[in-house]
């Protein structure tokens, strides 16, 4: 399609900006071809309109999809056009965090300014033999491609490192060496590949310095070539220097510093080593303080300078070199302060006595009067004669700067020479890959000679570098046989010719200087004559005529030429020269020998003077005097050499790294667009896009381009030839055929296709998404409401169902309630009846006898007041009564009289009216019949009135008769009161003395009042602070209780986590000695093999051939023994010592090292295993500690428990006192009649103390609660359940004597006391009858709670649901205790079927006979890992043998040969018992055991570990032999544990058994040494193992689609991947199962422990594992959503491989985890808070550092992923800060887990083996 119907609605394009160079728009309108403008709306959401050209109409670029932003390789991206390049390379950078990116075959590197963890051992191993495709960008993938092509090619390679000050280029070279030196080694024992390394911080102390852009810019270009040998092995380097800033020396801007090694050396003045030098602080120096910026942040000199030292150091340069270079550079710092004053205009004087001039004198051993003589003054030779010519002070200051500039180029020179010196070597170079650092493109304001040469030089890198690109282009499309045009591309030889050719301006340069009067403005002159009107490269300015501007490459420059021909003259005072050469300081004179001698190998000679000096490598083949070396200008020096650096390259295969700095303030992760626009136009990068874009860019194969676009294919379009399908598919999709080419392999596509390709794609996903969404959400949405209907219906149908249940079993129950309630209230209410009814009956017989005697007194006292009053009352009434008589009928008349009167008047008019009449007639009527009615009712009543009057009258006339009889009685009491009243005087008399007694009665009583309500507010105030002192112990009760059950839990939880840390620590620390110790195991054997290739190499040296095994002496000491090297260093001395004697080419000191050390790993080793042993008794003994203070917790528990019931108890018995004091106050009271009963005193007082004794009672139970609660935590400690009726006895019996101290106060409550402790005392008997018959049965209880007590302590530490585990625990195993009891029964019938076994045994043996070779061939000991060991029916001969084999002592060389070298493993493991060898090699030791011969043990232990040592040296990587002896290792160990004699190893052994221990040696200490054997030997499996599965990992776990289509294959660059589709060849994951089935079925077959073997599948798990994620978080293209699916599926095939073989227990699925949550962060989503939090909390096996990088990686394959924002990273980053964890990035693939042999004895009789006939073994005897 044309590219103008790509501009379309909402299509995204790229316009110029002026801040942010391209801005992204997008179109909100069609573009149409007539149309002039387009219609765009940015970002923000303004609305712009961009013109187009009138006359060329281009449109404005296109954006790629999101999809492919981001990628590793910029020529990756559908449109290549320069907005494309920088936005994606800002994406990486500032979202991803991704300094590299590919541009072709070049790697774009941007400084970060800050450390990254990405240049470790571990991400050098991983780049380590990896494809350069296959990772995400690096240097270190650079470096492994140079090394890869240089063993492929065989040819030698070159890494050019460019880019502009401060963008990084230095590091990037290092980081190049680095990964050259870590990966190859080196060919000898001299570390050539630490010495390589030790150049960098000498080369940048000396040639780095602090500029404004770069705290440690490289001043000087260099070019180091690393040497290495045919096995591709460092054997030493060469370095060759370029473009020395001698002007630094003397000059510096602000900001800036002088060269790091003066400020070192400043520094460092203190030390005593540097007193002689005579220095002191950086601003004490000229040189030193003109920058104003003497320190850097974070940079410590005097560090920096020991660091230089120990380079020096390692370089071969000693210390007293070390001291003659240092004097010299504080030589120049002192001449730098040599102060020079005016003598007159035209001459000059240095005073005398100058202090820096004599120090300078001093250090570099001239005199004080010549130095001072030909500083101000120079020499001039006429033809005739010499003058001496008097220098201005401006001169004279100048020749001294240019002294000093010339002495640090020697200098320079001089170190690098000895450099070069220490490098070489003499083995033979076979091949060298050089690492070029060299200044980029530079361009200032003022741009002078220096800025020239660098720019010239880049324009010849430049020019090789497009010719490069052309070539791989011109290849790639002859190797695919495609038709090509040529492609137009920038050619700068036009530039080149100008400066370089004939009349060029360099030729013009030295012409010029040549002129006795040649000047900067002569030589303008020419070159504007020659070059203005000829060449359209160079130009004139406008404003100046000492100028001139040169077209380059990258953009155009303007050169000022002020100062050209002074700095390419180069000159320097020869007088001055000539007093240096006479010194006594012999390395000055070194520095200034012949100038061939001078001049380091490298061809290194001062280069220019002035702003920036520059020392240029000068042409070899020139071997003139001094004096005409000085002549050559810099500029021919440095064209020559930069011919030579051209021809180096032009011979290697080049590789490019540009370094960008991305912005000029050195801000970490900031990125300025104009600054890396320019960079990037500067470095050729942009070149290398338009090249690619000019052609076909985007390219795929046939298959990737299948895979990912087959859903734009029908199915009837797909052929069974993928190839045609392609051709087919495309012709359609593409119409126009020049946009496309088929090649052989590969589809080729111009620039913007993929794109198309990619939108048609998207359409189609995005259609079929759609369809699928609403499919699925109709079936979801039917089948959720289906669901939720028979959900609905089924809840219904039960909770109606319920209902109704519960309804009927409420109804029952609230009728048996009923009746329950009737029948209990009944029979409680008659019982508190009765009990009320004693009590009151009591009660009210006392009160009423009381109150009757209180009535009786009454009465008599009233009837006599009576008497009395009714005398006195009656006169007083009688005369009342007169009075009020006569006052009533006198008012009663006036009344009536006037009454009568107004009636009388009433009625005189009434009657004068007629209507009054005819009412009152009517009213008449009314009320006529209404007394009508009143009579009748009144007759009715009368009759009624009389009956009752007749029954009056006779109970009247009864009553009559009644009184008669009554009055007599009363005149007779009359005739009494008579004779009385003459009494009456004597009465008054006692009234009177009654009166006053009643007074003095009264007073009493309000005494008495007073004092009850003084009383009564005393007991209150006694009862408030009662009630005060109850609510404190309240209050403190319950804090004590809270702050109890705190420290408990707290000392609980603090136990808990302390046992637990300990624990963890304890084995922690014993994981990491067992590996410490197995590492020393490692490094042990690799000694040894080295020790061998040494012996070998003697005896090749010595031609003296010896073979077989030397024997030692057998008076050697066990310990001696124990480690069975003693003969194999008897054989390496005496084959020195013959050696010796032949030649004496061999390094005899380095053997006597590596004896040493030997030696010395010996003796460590003892020491690890003793703290090992340490380690192990010291875990013991911290489980025994924490056990017993955890009892001592306990008890201290309890205590305080019982501590605090003994203080209530205490408080309660005080309040008792105050009781009981009480009540004797008051009865005390009561007997001086205060407080007499029904007083108010004695009623306030009963009711304090009724107040008071129900306090009592509330706290005596708040006491017996925690008195229960006590004893119910102690009979749980101590699980007493038998003893709870005993003990709630007790409890009641406590509660009865506490009432019946309270029995005064509740007498109505004596009588059911009694009852209840009647009852009590039954129930006591029946009690104690059953306690009786239950003791038996407790006396077992305690014994078995006594055994289980420790356990269930632990127990109840538990959480709540491991409790309950534990319980059930106890229960199964008290019903194991019972099925014993239960087994017992049956000892009778199993002593039936024994015996009829026996007579079964008999018939076995014949049957075995016949079929027990087949049996013991068909027993696997696979079988045996989760199945018990059941004992092999090995036939016998008639002969009862020992278990023991017989051999002569010569014999045992042949016993060795043919059981352990000439083994096949296959065959014995098929066909012979698993282990056989081990138990052969094991009933030899026996007999020698048995005949008590000490050197038959010895010679037979070592020459078996010595052979086994020497099998696996030979054929370590069969991992079938290796298993092999493993597990025969491994046996033969066990064999010795268990027929050692110890009893901790008898306990399985049977009878027979026992009686084949050994019985005259202890070979504990050779057990030992057989371990260490077996971890050697463990560990060369799992190396082996390694081998074999680390080609399959990545491609199996990560590349390999195991679930097809569901990762699609996004473009890719030049650099290929890795084909994800199953070719052949390819691993997939089922290679990789398949292999593990293979190893684990070869352990199995060779009876390997089957902990053993757990551990080597948890070993290669982890490998797995690690290998996996390492990949994983260096491979942008595998993090995705669908790739994580594919891992975790993965993953679920291991996992299901470890479930079919039984191993999910052995710890090899949580080796997994950090790779499953790599996985599950791939597929989680990733945007809100709430999703960060649930990543911090899944990802806890992952560290931050690995998150951050899984996140920052994370590609979206489709456009319906993506990706994640900055801002979620950083909240992650946030969430994460306080993990404390290492920083590492990658997984540690070399870590070996500690391995163990667990003790697993073999049921197997040593008496029934027998040895086949194929092991050749008829020399042995069965005994």
């Amino acid at each position: 399609m044309a590219a103008s119907e790509l501009y379309t609605k909402c299509a995204r394009v790229w316009i110029p900006d002026v801040e942010e160079v391209w801005k992204s728009a997008e179109l909100t309108k069609d573009y149409k071809s007539s149309d002039a403008s387009l219609q765009l709306v940015l970002e923000d959401g303004t609305s712009i309109e961009h013109t187009l050209d009138p006359k060329t109409k281009n449109l404005p670029y296109l954006r790629n999809p999101d999809i492919l932003v981001g990628e590793n390789d910029l020529t990756a991206l559908s449109y290549l056009h320069e907005p494309a390049v920088l936005h994606n390379l800002k994406v990486r950078f500032m979202d991803s965090k991704l300094i590299y990116t590919y541009c072709g075959i070049v790697l774009v590197a941007i400084n970060p300014y800050e450390t990254l963890p990405i240049y470790g051992t571990d991400i050098i191993n991983a780049y380590s033999g990896q494809n350069m495709g296959d990772m995400d960008p690096h240097i270190f993938a650079v470096a492994e491609e140079a090394y890869k092509q240089m063993a492929r090619d065989e040819r030698n390679q070159s890494i050019i490192v460019s880019g502009e000050s401060g963008a990084g280029k230095t590091v990037s070279a290092k980081y190049a060496m680095r990964y050259f030196a870590t990966v190859s080694g080196s060919a000898s024992e001299a570390n050539v590949e630490e010495k390589v390394l030790a150049s960098n911080p000498i080369m940048e102390a000396i040639g780095n310095a602090k500029t404004t852009r770069n705290d440690n810019s490289s001043r000087f270009g260099k070019y180091i070539e690393i040497g290495f040998d045919n096995r591709y092995r460092i054997i030493g380097a060469n370095m060759r220097t370029y473009l020395l800033e001698k002007s630094r020396v003397v000059f510096q801007a602000d900001e800036e510093r002088n060269y790091h090694i003066f400020y070192q050396l400043c520094a460092s003045s203190h030390l005593p080593e540097f007193k002689a030098l005579k220095l002191s602080s950086a601003n004490d120096f000229l040189y030193t303080r003109q920058g104003c910026s003497p320190v850097i942040d974070g940079v410590d000199d005097t560090k920096e300078l020991c660091t230089t030292r120990n380079a020096f150091t390692l370089l071969g340069i000693n210390e007293s070199n070390q001291k003659r270079l240092f004097q010299v550079l504080a030589a120049i710092l002192h001449l730098g302060n040599v102060e020079i004053k005016d003598r007159d205009s035209d001459s000059s004087v240095i005073p005398s006595n100058n202090h820096h001039l004599t120090a300078f004198c001093e250090l570099v051993g001239v005199t004080y009067q010549d130095m001072s003589q030909w500083l101000c003054h120079r020499k001039l030779k006429t033809a005739t004669e010499t003058y001496v010519k008097t220098l201005p002070r401006l001169q004279a200051t100048n020749a001294r700067d240019a002294l000093s500039k010339h002495i640090y180029a020697k200098l320079f020179n001089w170190i690098v020479e000895h450099i070069n010196k220490a490098l070489v070597t003499n083995i033979k170079q076979h091949s060298f890959i050089g690492v070029l650092d060299i200044y980029g493109f530079e361009t200032f304001e003022i741009n002078s000679f220096e800025q020239f040469c660098i720019n010239y030089a880049n324009e010849k890198l430049q020019q090789q570098f497009n010719m490069h690109v052309f070539k791989l282009e011109q290849e790639e499309y002859m190797k695919e046989q495609i038709p090509w045009t040529l492609i137009d591309f920038y050619d700068n030889q036009p530039c080149i010719n100008l400066i370089e050719s004939k009349m060029g301006i360099l030729d013009l340069l030295d012409e010029e200087c040549k002129m006795p009067k040649g000047s900067d403005d002569s030589w303008a002159q020419k070159l504007y004559n020659t070059h203005l009107k000829t060449c359209s490269l160079f130009e004139k300015p406008r404003m100046s005529n000492r100028a001139f501007i040169i077209q380059h490459f990258a953009d155009k420059v303007e050169y000022q030429c002020e100062g050209f021909l002074e700095k390419n003259k180069d000159t320097v005072n020869e007088e001055q020269i000539n007093v240096l050469k006479a010194s006594k300081f012999d390395l000055l004179v070194e520095l200034f020998q012949d100038e061939v001698k001078a001049t380091s190998p490298t061809g290194h000679t001062p280069g220019a003077g002035g702003r920036t000096r520059l020392s240029i490598k000068p042409d070899k083949s020139r071997t003139d005097t001094t004096s005409k070396e000085h002549k050559k200008t810099v500029g021919c020096q440095f064209r020559n050499s930069l011919q030579m650096l051209m021809e180096t390259l032009n011979a290697t295969t080049p590789h490019y790294v540009r370094c960008i700095k991305p912005n000029d303030f050195k801000l970490p992760f900031s990125f300025d667009p104009k600054r890396a626009v320019q960079q990037l136009r500067a470095c050729g990068v942009l070149e290398t896009i338009r090249i690619s874009a000019a052609g076909f860019p985007s390219r795929w194969t046939y298959q990737e381009f299948f895979s990912r676009y087959r859903v734009l294919m029908k199915q009837k379009d797909v052929l069974p030839d993928k190839k045609m399908t392609c051709r087919n598919v495309l012709e359609k999709l593409v119409q126009d055929q020049d946009k496309y080419q088929f090649g052989k392999t590969k589809i080729f596509f111009r620039a913007g296709q993929v794109a198309y390709l990619e939108k048609l794609r998207a359409d189609k996903l995005r259609v079929a998404c759609i369809r699928i969404q609403k499919t699925i959400r109709c079936w979801l949405a039917r089948k959720k409401y289906l669901r939720k209907r028979s959900a609905a219906i089924t809840i219904q149908r039960f909770t109606r169902g319920y209902q109704a249940r519960c309804l009927a079993k409420f109804l029952r129950r609230t009728q048996a309630a009923t009746i329950i309630q009737k029948y209990q209230r009944m029979c409680v209410e008659r019982k508190r009846y009765k009990q009320k009814q004693a009590a009151a009956l009591a009660m009210q017989t006392i009160l009423r006898a009381y109150m009757a005697r209180q009535k009786y007194q009454a009465l008599l006292r009233e009837h006599m007041a009576l008497i009395i009053q009714k005398r006195v009352r009656g006169w007083l009434a009688r005369c009342w009564y007169k009075r009020c008589l006569r006052s009533i009928v006198y008012l009663q008349c006036c009344i009536r009289r006037m009454r009568a009167r107004r009636e009388l008047k009433k009625l005189k008019i009434e009657a004068r009216s007629v209507e009054h009449f005819k009412k009152l007639n009517k009213g008449m009527e009314n009320k006529i019949m209404q007394l009508q009615r009143k009579i009748d009712e009144q007759n009715k009543e009368n009759r009624s009135i009389n009956e009752k009057l007749i029954g009056l009258e006779s109970s009247y006339t009864t009553e009559c008769e009644r009184m008669r009889g009554e009055l007599g009685r009363l005149r007779g009491v009359e005739e009494d009161a008579r004779n009385k009243a003459n009494q009456l005087a004597s009465l008054m008399e006692e009234l009177e003395r009654l009166q006053k007694e009643l007074r003095a009665t009264q007073h009493e009583k309000k005494t008495i009042e007073d004092w009850a309500q003084n009383y009564r507010d005393e007991m209150e105030g006694m009862v408030s602070e009662l009630k005060d002192q109850n609510g404190l112990l309240k209050k403190e009760k319950n804090n004590l209780n809270r702050l109890f059950q705190e420290q408990s839990q707290q000392m609980k939880e603090k136990m808990a986590r302390t046992i637990a840390e300990e624990t963890q620590q304890l084995e922690t620390d014993l994981n990491e000695e067992r590996s410490r110790y197995q590492n020393l195991l490692t490094e042990h054997l690799r000694l040894e093999e080295k020790y061998d290739d040494l012996k070998e190499v003697v005896a090749l040296s010595s031609n003296v051939v010896k073979r077989g095994h030397r024997r030692t002496d057998s008076t050697h000491s066990s310990n001696e023994s124990e480690y069975t090297y003693n003969s194999e260093y008897a054989e390496l001395e005496e084959g020195s010592r013959t050696a010796e004697d032949v030649t004496h080419g061999i390094d005899t000191s380095l053997t006597l090292k590596l004896q040493k050390r030997l030696t010395e790993l010996e003796q460590e080793k003892q020491s690890l295993r003793n703290e090992l042993e340490n380690k192990e008794e010291q875990f013991q003994r911290a489980r025994a500690r924490d056990d017993a203070e955890h009892k001592k917790a306990r008890g201290a528990e309890l205590e305080y428990e019982s501590l605090k019931r003994q203080e209530l108890e205490s408080e309660n018995k005080k309040l008792k006192h105050d009781i009981a004091a009480m009540r004797q106050s008051l009865l005390g009271d009561a007997a001086t009649g205060a407080g007499a009963p029904g007083s108010p005193a004695y009623k306030v007082l009963l009711d304090q103390l009724n107040a008071s004794c129900e306090e009592l009672e509330v706290r005596k139970e708040e006491v017996l609660i925690l008195r229960s609660q006590l004893v119910s935590q102690k009979e749980a400690m101590q699980h007493k359940e038998t003893m709870t009726e005993p003990s709630g006895y007790i409890e009641d019996v406590s509660k009865l004597k506490d009432a019946d101290e309270l029995k005064q106060a509740y007498i109505g409550l004596k009588d059911t006391n009694r009852l209840l402790e009647s009852q009590l005392q039954t129930q006591r008997r029946s009690y104690d009858n059953e306690v009786e018959a239950l003791r038996g049965e407790l006396q077992n209880v305690k014994e078995e709670n006594n055994r289980q007590q420790q356990l269930l302590a632990q127990n109840l530490q538990l959480p709540p649901e491991a409790r309950i585990e534990a319980s059930l625990q106890h229960e199964i195993t008290r019903l194991t205790n019972e099925n014993l009891d239960l087994m017992e029964q049956l000892e009778k019938q199993d002593r039936t079927i024994r015996k009829l076994k026996k007579q079964l045994k008999v018939y076995s043996k014949r049957i075995g006979e016949m079929g027990a070779g087949q049996t013991e061939g068909q027993t696997s000991p696979g079988q045996m890992v989760d199945e018990p060991i059941h004992p092999v029916n090995i036939p016998r001969r008639e002969k009862d043998f020992q278990g023991m084999l017989e051999y002569k002592k010569e014999d045992e060389l042949k016993l060795v040969k043919n059981l352990i070298l000439e083994l096949k493993p296959r065959g014995v493991a098929v066909n012979l018992i698993p282990g056989l060898p081990a138990y052969i090699l094991f009933m030899c030791l026996r007999h020698a055991d048995y005949v008590n011969d000490d050197q038959k043990v010895r010679t037979l232990l070592t020459s078996t570990i010595n052979t086994i040592k020497k099998i696996l040296k030979k054929r370590g990587d069969d991992f079938e032999t290796v298993s092999f002896w493993l597990a025969n290792t491994c046996r033969f160990l066990h064999c010795l544990k268990q027929y050692s004699g110890d009893e901790a190893f008898m306990k399985h052994n049977t009878s027979r058994q026992n009686e084949h221990c050994l019985s005259n040696f202890d070979l504990a200490e050779y057990r030992q040494v057989i371990s260490d054997l077996a971890i050697q030997i463990y560990q060369q499996l799992i190396k082996c193992m390694e081998n074999i599965l680390q080609p399959m990992i990545v491609s199996g776990m990560l590349e390999h689609e195991t679930i097809q289509g569901v990762s699609g294959v996004k473009p890719t660059g030049l650099r290929k991947r890795t084909s994800s589709i199953a070719d052949e060849g390819t691993y997939t994951l089922d290679s990789i199962l398949r292999q593990l089935s293979s190893f684990h079925s070869i352990m199995c077959q060779h009876g390997t422990d089957p902990e053993l073997i757990k551990q080597v599948v948890k070993q290669q798990f982890y490998i797995i594992g690690a290998v996996t994620l390492n990949n994983l978080l260096l491979r942008k293209d595998m993090c995705s959503w669908s790739k994580g699916m594919q891992i975790r599926y993965n993953v679920s095939q291991l996992e299901e491989w470890l479930r079919d073989k039984g191993l999910m227990i052995c710890g090899a699925k949580e080796t997994l985890e950090p790779l499953i949550q790599a996985a599950q962060l791939l597929q989680v989503k990733k945007k809100t808070d709430e999703d960060a939090e649930a990543i911090c909390s899944m990802c806890q096996a992952l560290t931050t550092a690995q998150i951050v990088k899984v996140l920052n990686l994370y590609t979206p394959v489709n456009e319906f992923e993506e990706r994640v924002s900055v801002a979620f990273i950083r909240t992650i980053q946030t969430r994460l800060r306080d993990r404390c964890e290492s920083p590492q990035l990658l997984m540690d693939t070399k870590m070996i887990y500690p391995v163990t042999f667990p003790f697993n004895p073999s049921s197997l009789a040593l008496e029934t083996i027998q040895i086949p006939s194929s092991l050749n073994l008829g020399f042995l005897t069965r005994v």
